[in-house]
C-alpha cells in the first residue's frame, strides 16, 4: 500500500491506497507540529485501523502549506521508512499546463485535474470545495488551461459572523426554505443558496469559455452538501485528490 497525503489550509486528508483503490482514509487538522509529533500521529492512525508502518511501501504528498512540507518528508522517512514524493518537485504529471505562470498553479489543483481527466476525460471542469473554492479547467486535449478562485463556503460564513454585531454563528446546513422566517434560517439561506448561485454562475461561465460540452464535477469536504442543489455539477468524488495522488505516484515510481 501507499500513503497519499493532501495538505490543505484547514484540513489534511490522508489515504491508504492499493492499486489506486482507497483502502482507508483519515482527516486531521493541518498541524504545524514537529517531525516527531506528526510521525507518532501517523503511526497511531495506522495502528488504530489495524495497520503497521511496515504496510506502507511508499508515500506522496500534495501541499498548499509550504511550511509543513519538510516536516512531512522527515516524518515519513523516520517513522514509515519511505521517501515521500512531493507534487511540484519535478514530478511527471503527464499534463501540460497552459497558464501564464505554471509555477503559480497550486499542487492540489493539478492533482485534481489529473484525476478528473483520468476518470472522465476532457473537456472537464473541477470544482474543489476547500478553504477556498477553486475551479480548474481542462480542455479536450487534456491540457490544464486555468480556472477561478473564490472564497470558500466557511470563509463566507466566518466573515458574516465576525463582521456583524448581532448575527450569530449558524450551523452549516440546507435551510428548510429559501425564505427564512427567523435569523438563523435567513442566514443559512443566504449562505447556502447564495453560495450555490456563485458556484453555478462561475461554472457556467467557465464552461462557456472552455467548451459547451465540458462536464462539471465536484470534490472537497462540502461537495456532497452543496452539489445536491446545484444545476451545473454533474458528478461528485470527495476523494478525487487522493486518487490523483495515487496516479502520480504510479507515474513517478
Amino acid at each position: 500500500m501507499i500513503l497519499v497525503i493532501d495538505i490543505g489550509n484547514t484540513n489534511t486528508v490522508l489515504g491508504l491506497m492499493r492499486d489506486q483503490e482507497i483502502v482507508q482514509t483519515f482527516r486531521i487538522s493541518t498541524i504545524q507540529g514537529t517531525t516527531d509529533e506528526l510521525g507518532v500521529l501517523l503511526v497511531q492512525l495506522l495502528a488504530h485501523h489495524g495497520y503497521e508502518a511496515a504496510d506502507v511501501q511508499g508515500a506522496i504528498c500534495s501541499s498548499v502549506v509550504p511550511s509543513v512540507v519538510y516536516t512531512v518528508e522527515k516524518a515519513c522517512r523516520r517513522y514509515l521508512q519511505v521517501e515521500c514524493l512531493m507534487v511540484g518537485r519535478r514530478l511527471k504529471t503527464g499534463m501540460k499546463v497552459r497558464t501564464d505562470n505554471p509555477r503559480e498553479v497550486g499542487a492540489d489543483r493539478i492533482v485534481n485535474a489529473v484525476a478528473a481527466l483520468s476518470r472522465w476525460g476532457g473537456p472537464i471542469i473541477v470544482v474543489d470545495f476547500g478553504t477556498a473554492t477553486t475551479f480548474d479547467c481542462i480542455n479536450a486535449r487534456g491540457e490544464y488551461v486555468g480556472g477561478a478562485i473564490a472564497p470558500g463556503f466557511r470563509i463566507s460564513e466566518e466573515a458574516l459572523f465576525s463582521k456583524t454585531a448581532q448575527l450569530p454563528r449558524v450551523e452549516v446546513a440546507r435551510p428548510p426554505s429559501p425564505i427564512g422566517t427567523n435569523t438563523t434560517h435567513a442566514m443559512q439561506s443566504g449562505l447556502f443558496y447564495g453560495y450555490i448561485g456563485l458556484v453555478d454562475s462561475l461554472a457556467r461561465r467557465c464552461r462557456e469559455a472552455l467548451d459547451p460540452t465540458a462536464k462539471v464535477v465536484a470534490t472537497g469536504g462540502m461537495a456532497n452538501l452543496l452539489s445536491e442543489d446545484s444545476d451545473v455539477i454533474e458528478a461528485v468524488d470527495i476523494f478525487l485528490t487522493l486518487r490523483g495522488l495515487a496516479i502520480l505516484f504510479d507515474r513517478n515510481s
